[in-house]
């Protein structure tokens, strides 16, 4: 079952890295230029990180599906277009880190 629960993690990851890609150069017609934080990047930044980082935090969805769908986010964010969804990703994994270790304290 591990062998087939990391297909499916790999799958996830390289379909939301395309998808990020062909969404990315949709929305964004130039090259990186700007250092403005995309929000809604920034939603499925954390969102994403949130579910991979307290996947057993979700008691109610199994941890691979809550860690495929949250993969799938994260290359979302990961796969923009260059230069695209770097400063999203760090904000992403600094405020799913800091929730982590704030519900393990507690």
């Amino acid at each position: 079952m591990d062998e087939i629960t990391y297909l499916i993690y790999i799958i996830s990851f390289v379909l939301g890295s395309v998808l990020g890609l062909l969404l990315s150069y949709k929305k964004y017609n130039q090259p990186f230029v700007t250092k403005k934080i995309d929000p809604v990047a920034l939603i499925i930044s954390i969102a994403g990180w949130f579910l991979v980082l307290n996947s057993a935090l979700l008691f109610f969805l199994p941890s691979f599906v809550s860690i495929s769908l949250g993969l799938f986010l994260v290359a979302l964010v990961l796969g923009m277009r260059p230069g695209y969804g770097r400063y999203e990703t760090v904000f992403g994994i600094l405020i799913s880190a800091v929730v982590w270790l704030a519900l393990t304290i507690i």
